[in-house]
């Protein structure tokens, strides 16, 4: 049986690191992995809890599948002044919801970062995490900020740095391990 494994970007931007870094993942993902990357983040309206029970809008619906229908969740975030964007926080909110059924409730998750800047968006990704924890997902310990975004993917969308590549790699394991093991205990 193959492991599912669904993505989000955090930026909602054409030509974004952070798209790009999922991308990545994707190309380092065990062959008998199956990757799925929710896509229109842009359309999730903001969180409202008149509506949570039975969301009105599609996106909300979509997103919803597809992270029950994962064993895992990897998300690339970037970092919007010092945090994770709004729209991927609304994401995290709609996906909390509803209370105790929620798609993200007991959902090994993965955070990875990446960013113009020296840090690589870690502090996003520090608040990503504790986020989704408090949302109800399994946060794994492993992640990875990748710095100077721009200049680390080559022009086939791989990350340059071999040692960046199997950092990536390594998340990506640890996810994918975890969500099996979370899918037989189930």
């Amino acid at each position: 049986m193959s492991t599912k494994i669904a993505g989000i970007a955090g930026s909602l931007r054409r030509g974004s690191v952070n798209q790009m870094l999922l991308r990545a993942a994707a190309q380092v993902l065990a062959a008998d992995t199956e990757f799925s990357v929710f896509d229109p983040l842009d359309r999730v309206p903001p969180f409202n809890e008149d509506w949570e029970a039975d969301p009105a809008p599609l996106a909300v619906a979509q997103l919803r599948r597809l992270i029950a229908a994962a064993d895992g969740l990897l998300i690339a975030t970037p970092e919007y002044n010092g945090s994770i964007p709004g729209q991927l926080k609304n994401a995290v909110d709609w996906a909390s919801r509803p209370h105790r059924a929620a798609a993200l409730q007991g959902k090994p998750a993965a955070v990875i970062s990446a960013s113009p800047s020296a840090r690589g968006a870690a502090s996003a990704a520090a608040d990503l995490r504790r986020v989704l924890a408090v949302a109800g997902a399994r946060v794994i310990d492993a992640t990875l900020a990748v710095p100077r975004a721009f200049a680390q993917f080559t022009p086939e969308g791989q990350l340059a740095d071999p040692q960046l590549r199997a950092h990536l790699r390594a998340v990506t394991e640890e996810l994918t391990q975890t969500a099996v093991r979370h899918r037989q205990a189930a």
